[in-house]
C-alpha cells in the first residue's frame, strides 16, 4: 500500500500525498515528542516534516519509507530548536514531558498513567546519543540496521548505545529519580 502511495505522490497525486500524511501523521508526532520536542512544538515540527516530505519525495529511492521518515523527523526536530537557538537542559525536557502528559489535548494523550510519565521523563533525561537509539528500537520498532541508517552510525555503535541506554534507564527507574544522565 505505502509503495503505491509513494509512487503516486512522486508523480504529483495530491490525494496520495494526503493519504501518506493521514497514515503517518501520528507516527511523526509521537517520534518528534519522544525525541524531546515540547508539546506545543509538535504540530509545527510535524508540519515541517511533511513539507520536507513533499519537497524531497522525488528523491526518495525506495529505501524503507519509515526509516527515511524517522530521519526526516529527527532532523526537523533538531533543526526546529537550532533555529530558535533554544538550548534546554535535560531536566527541563523531562519536566516538560511530565507536564505534557497532564495535558487535556485529545490529539496528544500519549502518556496515560504515572508509570508511563515516569518512564518518559527518565528517557528524556538521557543524553541524545542514548535516547534516540532507545526510542527508535523500543517505541518505533526499528531494527538495529534501520537505527544505524537513521542516525548515520555504525551498527556496532548502535548496539552499544542501546545496551548502555537500557542500563542507564534501569538505574534511573530503580532509583526513581530524574536528573541529567547519559554521560558525555
Amino acid at each position: 500500500m505505502t509503495a503505491n502511495l509513494i509512487e503516486a505522490a512522486q508523480q504529483g497525486d495530491i490525494d496520495a500525498y494526503e493519504q501518506l500524511i493521514a497514515h503517518y501523521g501520528t507516527t511523526v508526532e509521537r517520534f518528534a515528542f519522544q525525541c524531546g520536542a515540547q508539546y506545543h512544538d509538535v504540530p509545527d515540527i510535524s508540519q515541517e516534516v511533511f513539507i520536507r516530505l513533499y519537497r524531497f519525495l522525488h528523491q526518495f529511492n525506495q529505501e524503507r519509507f519509515t526509516t527515511w521518515l524517522y530521519k526526516v523527523t529527527l532532523n526537523a526536530t533538531r533543526d526546529h530548536y537550532r533555529k530558535q537557538g533554544v538550548e534546554r537542559s535535560k531536566e527541563q525536557k523531562a519536566k516538560e514531558g511530565v507536564s505534557m502528559s497532564h495535558s487535556t489535548g485529545s490529539d496528544y494523550k500519549i502518556l496515560v498513567d504515572e508509570q508511563d510519565r515516569e518512564l518518559h521523563a527518565c528517557i528524556q533525561s538521557l543524553d541524545e546519543k542514548y535516547r534516540y537509539p532507545l526510542v527508535l528500537y523500543y517505541f518505533q520498532d526499528c531494527s538495529y540496521n534501520q537505527i544505524a541508517e537513521v542516525l548515520s552510525l555504525p551498527l556496532a555503535t548502535v548496539k552499544i548505545r542501546i545496551h548502555r541506554s537500557k542500563d542507564l534507564l534501569r538505574g534511573l527507574l530503580e532509583k526513581g529519580e530524574v536528573s541529567s544522565h547519559g554521560g558525555a
